[in-house]
C-alpha cells in the first residue's frame, strides 16, 4: 500500500514495534515522518524508514486535509484519530 500524509501506519521495527502512527509527511523515497501524539509529538515527529512500517487501509481525512492546506495539526487530533482507529470506529 501507498504511504502518504494522513495514512495510519503500524511500525514493524524498532522500539515502537506494533504501535500505530499517522504519517505527517514524506521526506524522500526512503523516509517518512510519523507521530502518535503521545511519545512522538507532532512538533518532533519520528523519521522512520518506509520499509519498517505497514500502511493500513485507513486514512484520516481530517488530518490529511489539514496537512495539504498547511493548517496546524495538534497532538490531540492525532490521538483522537488513533483512538478511533484502535477502537474500531473508523
Amino acid at each position: 500500500m501507498d504511504v502518504y500524509p494522513g495514512r495510519i501506519v503500524k511500525s514493524t521495527a524498532g522500539r515502537e514495534k506494533d504501535k500505530f502512527f499517522i504519517v505527517l509527511g514524506i521526506v524522500d523515497d526512503i523516509y517518512c515522518l510519523i507521530a502518535d501524539g503521545r511519545t512522538r509529538k507532532v512538533d518532533m515527529p519520528k523519521k522512520k524508514k518506509i520499509k519498517h512500517i505497514i500502511a493500513t487501509d485507513i486514512c484520516s481525512e481530517g488530518i490529511k486535509e489539514k496537512l495539504e492546506t498547511a493548517q496546524t495539526v495538534t497532538n490531540s487530533m492525532v490521538r483522537k484519530e488513533l483512538k478511533a482507529f484502535e477502537d474500531g470506529e473508523m
